[in-house]
């Protein structure tokens, strides 16, 4: 897939992805690029691709041969190499923590039970735990 710098083919509207990887003319390795704008005074007239292998640089208007989109690669990862989701309570502990209780106090130095007047944290576990007005489980 070549195409040339600053053409619609290396992403010049604002969004869409533009190709990163290209197998470069001058080393033959397939590398990133660096993307490098051009400028004429104070106004952008185009774009520099630079191979980051070998720091050749493709001017504005050559042909730069672009790798393969990444939908034909193969995938290396599956689902099944994602970690599990973290459960930190359980079930019935759930939503039961003093920050969603109707006596958690929080002001800008320090977060209070409002029964016992303790300072307490967010993820703190209590026996007099009421439920917030409202508030749906």
């Amino acid at each position: 897939m070549a195409g040339k710098v600053g053409s619609s083919n290396t992403g010049g509207s604002a969004g869409a992805a533009r190709p990163r990887e290209i197998v470069c003319a001058n080393c033959g390795q397939t590398a990133l690029v660096r993307f490098e704008p051009v400028y004429e005074g104070f106004r952008k007239v185009g774009e520099t691709v630079i191979c980051t292998a070998c720091g050749f640089r493709y001017e504005p208007g050559t042909e730069v041969p672009f790798a393969e989109p990444q939908e034909s690669r193969p995938k290396i990862f599956s689902d099944d190499d994602r970690p599990a989701a973290i459960n930190i309570f359980s079930e019935e502990e759930r939503r039961h923590s003093c920050g969603w209780c109707k006596n958690f106090v929080v002001n800008p130095f320090t977060q209070r039970c409002g029964l016992t007047n303790q300072p307490v944290e967010a993820t703190g576990l209590c026996l007099r735990f009421e439920a917030k007005p409202g508030d749906s489980q």
